[in-house]
Formats: C-alpha cells, sequence, structure tokens
C-alpha cells in the first residue's frame, strides 16, 4: 500500500449545495479541502 501523497484538513464528499458550500466555508477559514463527487454521465 502506497502513502498518500495528499494532506487535506477536511474531506468533502458530495459536490451537491452542501457539500460545495461546507468546503467553501472551511476554506475561507483556512483549512486545506478537499472535494469529491462523481460523474454519472
Amino acid at each position: 500500500m502506497n502513502p498518500c501523497e495528499y494532506e487535506y484538513d477536511v474531506l468533502v464528499i458530495g459536490a451537491g449545495h452542501a457539500g460545495t458550500e461546507a468546503a467553501l466555508a472551511a476554506a475561507r477559514m483556512g483549512a486545506k479541502v478537499a472535494l469529491l463527487t462523481t460523474n454519472l454521465d
């Protein structure tokens, strides 16, 4: 297993309205944020 190359303070899963707002709020407070979503075309 490879070690993770990235470090985040906050991981938000789901880029709907609530997830996007949560990620934005955390980023505005200075957190390093990762926002994950799926693409279901």
